[in-house]
C-alpha cells in the first residue's frame, strides 16, 4: 500500500510526498477495497457486540482533498446503529468560551461504537495558527496537549486511526472548477475556499508541523495520496483494518464464550420449567 506513515515524530514534509498512488491500478484497487468493506462490516459487528473498544478515525486535509467522499465510500458497509461522524466547524461562542479540546472530548467513541471525525482537534493548530485566530504560544503549547488527550484515548480503549488525505494544488484547483460547472456540486462552494488556495503554502506548513510533531508509536500518522478518489478509499479503508484487525481473535474467543454462558442459562431456565 502506497501510503506514507508517520511515527515518533518522524519529519514530515508534505511537498515531497506523492498525492497520487504507486504500483497499483483502478481495477485492482477495486477488488482490494470490496473485500475490505466486507471484512469492515465483519470487524464493526465484533466491536459493538464486544463492547471492550471503540474505534476514533480522524480524517483531515486541505479543502477538497475528500473527506466527505471518504467517509461515504469507506463506511458505507458499517451497520449506522454502530457508527457516526462528528464535523468540526468554526466554534460556536459556547465552544470558545472552554479550553480548545472540550467539544471534541464530547463526540469521542464509547465503547462498542465507531466515530469518524471531519476534521478535528487538529483545527486548533491549523486553521487557528494559519489566520492567527489565537497568539503563537497558545497554539504552540496544543501540541503536546494533543499528544496527551490521544494517549489518554488509547489508554482508555479507543483504536484511534489519523488518515490525512494528501492532494495536489493543480488537484484542489481543478475540483473547485468542477464544482463551479456542476450545478448539483456548487452548492459546496464557498467564495472563501479560493481564497484559502492564497494561504496554501502556510497550511502546508502547519500541516508538516502538526503531522511531524503528534506522530507517536501508538498514535501514527497515515499520509494517504488523495488525488485519485479510488486509491483514497482503499488506503483509508486499509489503515483502518488493520487498525482494527488484531482485535478480532480476542473478540470472538469473549462472544463464544459469552454465548456459552447464555445457551447454559436458557437451557437451565428450560429444565426448571419443565420445557426443555
Amino acid at each position: 500500500m502506497s501510503y506514507a506513515v508517520r511515527r515518533d515524530g518522524q519529519p514530515v514534509r508534505l511537498a515531497e510526498i506523492a498525492t497520487t498512488p504507486v504500483g497499483i491500478d483502478k481495477d485492482d484497487a477495486g477488488r482490494r477495497f470490496a473485500a475490505l468493506q466486507d471484512e469492515l462490516q465483519e470487524l464493526q459487528e465484533l466491536l459493538y457486540a464486544a463492547g471492550k473498544r471503540a474505534l476514533l478515525v480522524v480524517l483531515q486535509g486541505m479543502d477538497t482533498s475528500g473527506k466527505d467522499g471518504a467517509i461515504r465510500h469507506v463506511f458505507a458497509s458499517m451497520d449506522p446503529q454502530g457508527v457516526r461522524v462528528a464535523a468540526f466547524k468554526q466554534p460556536t461562542p459556547l465552544e470558545l468560551a472552554h479550553d480548545f479540546l472540550w467539544r471534541v472530548h464530547q463526540q469521542v467513541p464509547e465503547h462498542g461504537m465507531a466515530v469518524v471525525f471531519n476534521r478535528s482537534h487538529y483545527e486548533a493548530v491549523i486553521v487557528e495558527r494559519v489566520k492567527e485566530l489565537v497568539p503563537v504560544r497558545v497554539w504552540e503549547a496544543r501540541y503536546a496537549q494533543i499528544i496527551h488527550f490521544e494517549e489518554l484515548l488509547i489508554d482508555s480503549g479507543t483504536i484511534l486511526v489519523k488518515c490525512f488525505l494528501h492532494i495536489s494544488r493543480d488537484e484542489q484547483a481543478e475540483r473547485l472548477h468542477d464544482r463551479e460547472q456542476d450545478i448539483e456540486k456548487a452548492w459546496k462552494l464557498d467564495p472563501g475556499d479560493w481564497a484559502e488556495r492564497a494561504r496554501w503554502g502556510a497550511y502546508v506548513a502547519a500541516y508538516d508541523e502538526a503531522l511531524t510533531r503528534c506522530a507517536t508509536s501508538r498514535a501514527p500518522w497515515f499520509i494517504v495520496p488523495a488525488d485519485k478518489k479510488w486509491f483514497r478509499d482503499l488506503a483509508v479503508a486499509q489503515a483502518v483494518a488493520d487498525a482494527v484487525r488484531p482485535e478480532r481473535d480476542e473478540w470472538l474467543t469473549a462472544l463464544k464464550a459469552r454465548s456459552e454462558r447464555e445457551l447454559a442459562a436458557i437451557r437451565a431456565l428450560r429444565e426448571a420449567s419443565g420445557e426443555a
